[in-house]
């Protein structure tokens, strides 16, 4: 497929060149139904390969979704996010149709209710690309798919927000059996586990990692903005998410390095720069905190997506991700993770979902960390004393 001209070298531009480099060996191979024969398997684990390409389609999906639904309908991008679109329904009927060699793992293991959580926050995050414009076929292989994961039970984890979200996909879909409880569950443990500062635990207790990002606080607010206002405990509870959605975004952005490094702690370090999927959200819905510009996010995470993705090993010779946070680190790749597993990182795409005349993408600011280490005036950061 044809790409965009890289000649005007600006940041919109490499976000979407980026973008594309990572989802095509994906995208082409399942919409032609030859995903479980291109796609690698490079693992520690004994089983992946029967969750890897769920993984690898409903997480690379997930970071698409809203450029897909709202990103420009004309010009020479609005071309190509038009391909992209007819490519990704492709996609999700060859993933849903049990007849389909690509037909996806939705109900073995426990691993599937993970990554068809995933493939629902894209529905959430693009329901006229996604969902109204499938067949009326696929979308019931869809909806079926869906569902068929609720005989899986999630951990006493952040996975319990993966059957919310399930739920919530199933709601906007208009399946009137929607599972309240799974939701209201879901919710309402996060919120007994929130630490503080912006921080839930993933389960009873604070594990220092980027689950915050990958998992937690993204879902939260598209459940609750979503569903807010279907019962009054929810309505209640959608205020403080956002207030703590809000001041964890800040602590994202200070933690880019002046480098666009950020700190090596945690599990799962192989989804890169999927660490920003929070700060890149909170920049695609506009509800940064007062005291950061659009600019500067943009810049940092332009910084870390330069520093991860241009570091030699990043990709095999025929495209695929290769496990790693900067280059090929077959090391830092726990049992879990797999080739399909890397694809979480295209979440950091979400601003592209922005217009182009946003202000997210004009101008040039540079962000806390590289003015502080320049010798800049930079504002005192306060803890959140709002639990």
């Amino acid at each position: 497929m044809k790409h965009m001209d890289l000649t005007s070298n600006n940041d919109r531009t490499y976000w979407i060149e980026t973008m594309c480099k990572i989802a095509d060996p994906v995208l082409h191979a399942l919409s032609e139904k030859q995903l479980k024969i291109r796609m690698p398997i490079e693992t520690k684990g004994l089983d992946r390969d029967k969750y890897s390409y769920l993984e690898a389609f409903g997480r690379l999906i997930c970071g698409l979704a809203p450029w897909l639904e709202t990103g420009p309908i004309d010009g020479e991008e609005g071309t190509l996010r038009e391909n992209y679109a007819q490519l990704a329904r492709a996609c999700i009927n060859a993933a849903t149709d049990p007849d389909s060699p690509d037909f996806m793992n939705f109900t073995q293991g426990h691993q599937p209710i993970v990554d068809t959580a995933f493939l629902a926050h894209a529905i959430l995050r693009a329901p006229k690309e996604l969902w109204e414009k499938l067949e009326p076929r696929v979308r019931k292989n869809l909806v079926s798919a869906l569902k068929s994961t609720r005989r899986l039970k999630p951990f006493f984890s952040n996975w319990l927000l993966f059957s919310a979200m399930i739920e919530t996909a199933l709601y906007l879909m208009n399946e009137k059996d929607w599972d309240r409880m799974r939701i209201d569950y879901a919710l309402k443990q996060h919120d007994q586990w929130y630490k503080g500062d912006g921080i839930y635990g993933d389960g009873p207790e604070f594990r220092m990692d980027y689950y915050n990002s990958y998992v937690i606080q993204p879902m939260m607010v598209d459940i609750i903005e979503v569903l807010g206002d279907k019962e009054s405990d929810w309505r209640e509870m959608k205020e403080r998410i956002i207030h703590r959605a809000k001041r964890f975004a800040i602590i994202q952005e200070r933690s880019i390095s002046p480098e666009g490094t950020f700190p090596v702690v945690g599990r799962s370090l192989a989804y890169r720069f999927g660490a920003f999927q929070h700060l890149a959200q909170m920049a695609l819905q506009q509800k940064m905190d007062e005291s950061l510009e659009p600019a500067q996010i943009r810049c940092a995470l332009t910084a870390v997506m330069k520093r991860v993705i241009e570091m030699p090993g990043t990709f095999d010779e025929e495209g695929w991700l290769q496990i790693g946070l900067c280059g090929h680190q077959p090391e830092l790749g726990e049992i879990y993770i797999s080739i399909g597993s890397l694809y979480l990182c295209s979440t950091i795409f979400l601003p592209l979902g922005l217009s182009p005349d946003a202000p997210f993408w004009q101008g040039q600011a540079d962000w806390t960390a590289k003015r502080a280490w320049s010798g800049e005036t930079i504002s005192i950061d306060y803890a959140d004393k709002v639990r």
